[in-house]
């Protein structure tokens, strides 16, 4: 149950939140001056209507303080130091009055615009006229805008905070985002590569070694049907780690055309078909980012025609062109686009993305191929 704290608390900022209370507040401030002023004995040697109206007019602007503060501010004011030095008394509404629209100012006006506002009561307050009342109101006016000037301060140092909030976790989104992408990518490039290799070489060894005895026929080929499903199981792992798009931080170094020859040694000797590696041009050494662009555009290419085109001749073709590297992957199987290797054509497209290049990828004359430029 709600206390009765609560129950009041949410009551008044309803209240404050109400778009008719400035007005309402205007016109009971100003009746309530006015009444104020006629109870009163007047002065002698003053006018009761002057009164009247300056009572009047020092808290009936309040209306205007949501949409017009700073008129509303130089209203009452006027009217204040008016009554101060016309020998009139200032009215507890009056007051009232002053010190929110002071306050308000202090909130919603630049901060030498609230200052000018408290000049006018600080040089009355320091001249001969002066007296104990212009102090006390001075002190007020002065207290009710350093009041709302802080305030103001509070709320813009929040919003920047929250704002700075938004952007750092906006940013380790981002970065997230990017580390689970180079992930989903090392998964297909590497993890996958190696257990469609074993897929691979289990199903050669049982159907090319002569007399194997049933039961070892049977262990390779559980062996081959394991690596199939885990093959199946990470390519889940890895739409919902592209859903999201993410990356892995690597401690051992990244693998570069230096080591291309081991893994075309290691696709031959995997696959038992022909693989082979030719070399046009100046060789010339590319970057770390592009060197491992180029190996892992061959690592996927080669599993891919090892998957889908068993038994298949390849070529690895690299030219060393004057605008950069040139890249082709060919085989003469029967040519069609796989249709469980969009993780990898999609892999190689990021990551030729990354350096600036173009990745073309199809069906040929004989076989699928797969072509890419990697600018210098």
């Amino acid at each position: 149950m709600s206390s009765p704290a609560m129950v009041f608390r949410a009551r008044a900022v309803r209240v404050a939140r109400d778009p008719g209370l400035p007005r309402w507040a205007g016109a009971l401030l100003g009746m309530a001056a006015m009444v104020e002023v006629a109870s009163l004995h007047p002065e002698p040697g003053t006018d009761l209507s002057v009164g009247l109206l300056l009572a009047l007019l020092a808290t009936a602007p309040i209306a205007l303080a949501p949409g017009q503060t700073l008129t509303a501010a130089l209203l009452i004011s006027a009217a204040t130091l008016l009554t101060l030095g016309g020998e009139y008394r200032l009215t507890v509404a009056g007051v009232v009055a002053q010190v929110a629209v002071m306050w308000l100012a202090g909130r919603r006006c630049r901060r030498w615009v609230a200052a000018a506002l408290v000049a006018p009561f600080l040089v009355y307050a320091v001249t001969p006229r002066g007296g104990l009342p212009a102090v006390l109101c001075l002190a007020a006016v002065a207290g009710a805008v350093t009041v709302g000037v802080a305030q103001r301060a509070r709320h813009e140092r929040i919003a920047r905070d929250a704002t700075t909030r938004a952007a750092a976790d906006s940013m380790l989104e981002h970065v997230a985002r990017g580390e689970r992408a180079r992930i989903a990518r090392e998964l297909h490039d590497v993890v996958a590569h190696h257990i469609s290799m074993i897929a691979v070489q289990a199903e050669t060894a049982r159907l090319t070694t002569d007399g194997m005895p049933a039961e070892g026929a049977k262990r390779l080929l559980a062996i081959g049907d394991t690596a199939r499903a885990a093959l199946t199981e990470m390519r889940r792992l890895l739409g919902v780690l592209r859903d999201d798009a993410g990356a892995e931080p690597t401690r051992q170094p990244q693998p570069g055309l230096d080591q291309l020859n081991d893994l075309i040694d290691t696709a031959r000797e995997s696959s038992g078909a022909s693989t082979r590696l030719i070399v046009r041009g100046r060789v010339v050494p590319l970057d770390p980012g592009s060197g491992l662009t180029a190996y892992r555009i061959v690592q996927e290419a080669l599993t891919n025609a090892r998957r889908h085109a068993a038994g298949a001749a390849v070529d690895v073709e690299l030219e060393y062109r004057s605008d950069g590297l040139w890249l082709r992957i060919r085989d003469n199987g029967p040519g069609a686009i796989p249709g469980d290797a969009g993780h990898g054509l999609l892999g190689m497209r990021e990551r030729v993305a990354t350096v600036g290049g173009t990745l073309r990828t199809g069906p040929s004359d004989a076989g699928f191929v797969v072509e890419a430029v990697l600018p210098w």
